[in-house]
């Protein structure tokens, strides 16, 4: 490769790369989920669009393996124990039994209606019934939803790519007569086991190391953290164990210890993903053939209905009934259960593999991951408040750099006073922040300011509160409740439970201010405090 030919590449990768930037939020206003607008370039791209030849499917699956790690990692790193230590237990559930209830209800489905083999209805099954992690945390994250809720989805979606990925390699080489039903239970107890304890063993040791080493320059320990989490990957592909799991368990154990430059270690690690996430679903537009996507409309529609309909809420129902999660949670997380990259990457198992009919399944499972994101991941925040399971008040928090809030290992929120927010006319020193938690920022009509004690709020104000991690659930709560019942919500019976709706009991001598006239179905018994906009 010449010199110039590298230019060309180069000058052709990024602006494939500020093309999808642009596309993404373009379609971000739109309301269409955007990793589709990545899939979107890809196709453009493509033998029908621009004319790039690109029909490797193995290249394809390699590099697509490789993603998924990098988005694994990231989602690692990027998630809270704290948020799914309290639903390990269901999570891993539904990533097993319920992958396996998920896989045998749409192969019936898959058998009967399109009259395929049973090898390519358990293959179809086991392709699409694995959450994807880069929708769910491009999609989940941005959603007011308890974060028990979103924990459970976010685990779910980190540890069920493992399960999946054996039973399309044993489907794939074997098809229903060479392994057995007890050989294969083997099989994935020993990919998950070893792939587990490599992860937990790797990331542990990680910490340690990351611990005691001292590097010259800043920027070398968010990329040492990150390399941890590939290398936990590889190993455990080694062992031919799952890398997956492997990945995830890493990163998780990585990105919850007190390291160094963590919070310059998460940029790179968002960064990274979303690179990984624009090169995957670019690629695999790039590999789909959009002159045979017709024929493969009616199949994928009628697979997705199955498994959106009946596959997903029966292995939620079933998997979860020991845990005694609510029936409208179910039926929020039957609704969540995002499709993705990670389907389209495993279609191309069998491809590679040789199997007979195995282009037809990949076209199947294309619009099918197409079709049914754009159904579901636009109507979530709509179901969540027909649920009444919405969380009110505080939602991501922006991504700090500075120096001396990294110092102090401080969190910085972005918060509005939204038109129904009681937190209306209450003056700052009401709030009663738990120190050293502030209200250091107020943007009003455009202009920003530094607030006074007196200061007081107004309907439409963006807040910027800076916390320390100790007294950060508190000060979400404190100001939730302030939001909801008042400056007096203490004496009114509210707490600020992001898990509970809003429980304003008048106090005696309190006067209650007059209930307003929202619709139920679309707000119910919580009142929407405060809604997190992004940094943008």
């Amino acid at each position: 490769m010449t010199l110039q030919q590298v230019y060309l590449l180069m000058i052709a990768a990024a602006a494939t790369v500020l093309v999808s930037i642009t596309a993404a939020r373009v379609a971000t206003r739109v309301g269409v989920p955007m990793l589709l607008a990545y899939l979107g370039i890809g196709l453009l791209l493509g033998e029908s669009g621009l004319g790039l030849r690109f029909d490797d499917a193995a290249m394809a699956q390699a590099l697509g393996t490789a993603a998924l790690a990098v988005i694994l990692v990231e989602g690692g790193l990027t998630t809270r124990f704290s948020d799914i230590r309290p639903v390990l237990a269901p999570a891993t559930a539904l990533a097993t039994a319920g992958v396996l209830i998920s896989v045998g209800v749409t192969a019936l489905g898959a058998h009967l209606l399109l009259d395929v083999s049973w090898q390519l209805a358990l293959l179809l099954g086991a392709v699409v019934s694995s959450t994807d992690a880069a929708a769910v945390f491009a999609v989940l994250r941005t959603l007011p939803l308890p974060r028990r809720l979103a924990g459970l989805v976010e685990a779910e979606s980190g540890l069920n790519d493992a399960p999946t990925v054996i039973l399309v390699l044993a489907f794939s080489a074997t098809g229903l007569t060479a392994t057995s039903p007890l050989e294969l239970l083997a099989q994935m107890v020993y990919q998950l086991g070893v792939g587990g304890a490599v992860g937990v063993a790797i990331g542990t040791a990680g910490v340690w190391f990351l611990r005691r080493l001292t590097l010259p320059a800043s920027g070398l320990y968010p990329i040492a953290t990150f390399s941890c989490g590939i290398f936990a990957f590889a190993a455990a592909g080694l062992a031919a164990a799952s890398g997956f799991l492997a990945a995830y368990l890493a990163a998780l154990i990585l990105g919850n210890a007190r390291l160094a430059h963590r919070r310059a270690t998460v940029s790179v690690a968002e960064g990274l993903g979303w690179i990984a996430q624009i090169g995957l679903f670019v690629m695999l537009g790039l590999l789909a053939n959009p002159s045979e996507l017709p024929a493969a409309i009616l199949p994928a529609l009628a697979v997705g209905l199955v498994l959106l309909l009946l596959a997903r809420p029966l292995s939620v129902l079933v998997t979860l009934l020991p845990f005694r999660i609510p029936l409208r949670e179910q039926v929020l997380l039957s609704w969540a259960g995002l499709r993705g990259a990670v389907p389209i990457v495993l279609a191309t198992i069998p491809v590679v593999a040789g199997v007979g009919g195995s282009e037809q399944l990949f076209n199947i499972v294309f619009v099918l991951v197409v079709a049914f994101t754009l159904v579901q991941a636009p109507t979530l925040p709509w179901l969540a408040r027909r649920l009444r399971i919405s969380a009110t008040g505080i939602g991501p928090d922006l991504q700090v750099e500075s120096a001396p809030l990294d110092a102090i290992d401080a969190d910085l929120l972005h918060l509005n006073v939204e038109p129904d927010s009681r937190m209306h006319g209450v003056h700052i020193r009401e709030l009663r922040l738990p120190p050293p938690a502030a209200i250091t920022l107020v943007v009003r009509d455009g202009t920003a300011f530094v607030p006074e004690p007196d200061t007081r709020l107004r309907h439409g104000d963006q807040l910027l509160v800076v916390t320390t991690p100790h007294v950060r659930d508190r000060a979400e709560r404190r100001l939730r409740a302030v939001a909801r019942a008042g400056r007096l919500a203490h004496w009114r019976g509210e707490t600020g439970d992001p898990e509970q709706p809003a429980r304003v009991r008048p106090h005696p001598d309190i006067p209650t201010a007059p209930p307003r006239a929202t619709p139920a179905a679309d707000t119910g018994d919580q009142a929407p405090a405060v809604l997190v906009e992004s940094a943008g």
